[in-house]
């Protein structure tokens, strides 16, 4: 872990001297970089029980990590021309700005500021979070309104700060404020006591609380104080890459729409239902317009299932994160989670 560490220190630094708009002159060919190179660079969380993790033997898990070998499986035809490069939250940007990855799948927040000033585009939302609170169980609290005088482990660089100052400040909470800008150094810190209260996402407090001792001894309070739809990021101003990265994160959701499954899907391919056909390439030259196979989607699918295999596979409650599908359910059920048409 010291090596990754001093990695990333290291590659902060050198990010640090490209601007904030800066990325690879060749920013309109992503695409083509990527066919050369034989495999997309695609920065994730180091260390996110459920979203990105490296298991015993090594290899990269997770619900983020399987959007990366989604758009492998678009692009190539096969999930594992993906190389994942750990990005802590105070380096993600630069990363991208600076052609170090081609895109970010790593629990990212869509806010206007970043969409705006940081010279990026975010694909569609693949997770509506939002920030939450955690505590140990022995400081005996219910609710964020008993937090007054508490002090509140956050990382630097994220949405964090200023949600927990728009939620305390005019609800009078007095806080303090303890930030680290090591994942590690902020999860041991909370585990140890140093912070009485932990917050980030939701999700992401699932993950924490998930790699504790014991899991049973910590709580996350009720209150949701902040939106934080979560989505992929690539560099602006290449609107091909954007595009397939964007469609794909589509397909799998439009695939469990359809009901179209990892397991089901060659079946599928005899399907009347004609934006089916579209989808799966047996129809139409939706790939020709990405520049793609047309078969990415279904080698997508084929792969890595839809979307809701994704999600009960890394997130869901037989996992242990345990979370429910809540706002992430499809929109025909009473969820957030849309495809447009492919048509």
């Amino acid at each position: 872990m010291s090596k990754m560490i001093t990695k990333m220190v290291a590659f902060g630094l050198a990010a640090a001297a490209f601007s904030v708009f800066a990325a690879p002159a060749s920013a309109q060919a992503t695409l083509e970089a990527v066919r050369k190179r034989g495999k997309v660079l695609c920065g994730v969380s180091p260390t996110a029980p459920g979203f990105s993790y490296a298991d015993d033997k090594g290899v990269r898990q997770g619900f983020d990590a399987d959007v990366c070998r989604a758009v492998s499986s678009a692009v190539f035809g096969a999930p594992d021309k993906v190389d994942f490069v750990p990005l802590n939250t105070n380096v993600r940007f630069q990363g991208l700005q600076s052609g170090e990855v081609d895109l970010l799948s790593r629990q990212t927040t869509a806010t206007f500021s970043r969409d705006t000033s940081l010279g990026l585009d975010f694909a569609p939302v693949v997770f509506y979070d939002g920030q939450g609170l955690m505590v140990s169980s022995k400081l005996g609290v219910k609710s964020a309104s008993e937090l007054s005088q508490s002090a509140v482990c956050i990382l630097p660089r994220t949405t964090t700060l200023q949600n927990l100052e728009d939620y305390f400040k005019p609800r009078n909470i007095k806080y303090e404020a303890v930030v680290f800008e090591n994942p590690d150094e902020w999860r041991n810190a909370f585990f140890s006591g140093r912070c009485d209260v932990i917050t980030t996402d939701r999700s992401d407090l699932a993950s924490v609380r998930a790699i504790a001792n014991d899991p049973k001894q910590y709580v996350i309070l009720p209150e949701t104080i902040s939106k934080e739809p979560l989505a992929p990021v690539v560099r602006q101003n290449d609107s091909n890459w954007r595009d397939i990265v964007s469609w794909t994160v589509n397909a799998l959701i439009a695939a469990e729409e359809y009901g179209i499954t990892k397991g089901n899907i060659d079946e599928q391919l005899k399907s009347k239902d004609p934006e089916t056909q579209r989808l799966l390439g047996v129809n139409g030259d939706l790939g020709k317009m990405l520049n793609l196979d047309n078969k990415w989607a279904y080698n997508a699918i084929k792969q890595l299932g839809n979307y809701g295999e994704l999600f009960e596979r890394h997130l869901g409650e037989k996992t242990p994160l345990g979370l429910t599908r809540g706002p992430n359910q499809l929109w025909n059920k009473g969820g957030l989670i849309y495809s447009p048409p492919f048509r």
